[in-house]
């Protein structure tokens, strides 16, 4: 269920992190779900407690998880995540940064667009982004 990349440029926090977003807005794991606790995912994945004490922390706070003392961690609704909007402000500006290097390869204004949205249709449809 979980992957992490011991090649990959993230930490090992951010991958769980990722990992258990992704896993959630993709509905691999439903509203009310219960995950597994702390100490059972540590061992599956090789990794320390406190990094994944860590990322269910990190998810907790926004909003994607949540926590019932005794009984464990859970999934939370959809609609009580919070927007970083740092987090919002960068991608935009990666959007940004992409669509003008397109520009800079000399496709035009309305073809850069097309390709966009081609694009953002690709990924609606699960085709790039692992749905």
């Amino acid at each position: 269920m979980f992957q992490l990349d011991a090649k990959s440029h993230k930490s090992i926090y951010e991958q769980v992190t990722d990992n258990v977003k992704e896993l959630i807005m993709t509905n691999v794991l439903p509203e009310d779900s219960k995950l597994p606790s702390v100490r059972e995912l540590s061992k599956d994945l090789t990794v320390n407690p406190n990094t994944v004490q860590k990322a269910f922390k990190e998810l907790e706070r926004e909003g994607y998880i949540y926590t019932i003392s005794g009984k464990g961690t859970f999934v939370g609704s959809k609609d009580g995540i919070k927007l970083n909007p740092a987090m919002v402000a960068e991608i935009q500006e990666d959007i940004m940064a992409s669509f003008r290097e397109l520009l800079y390869l000399g496709f035009s204004l309305n073809d850069a667009r097309e390709l966009a949205i081609r694009a953002i249709d690709k990924a609606s449809h699960g085709k790039e982004i692992g749905l």
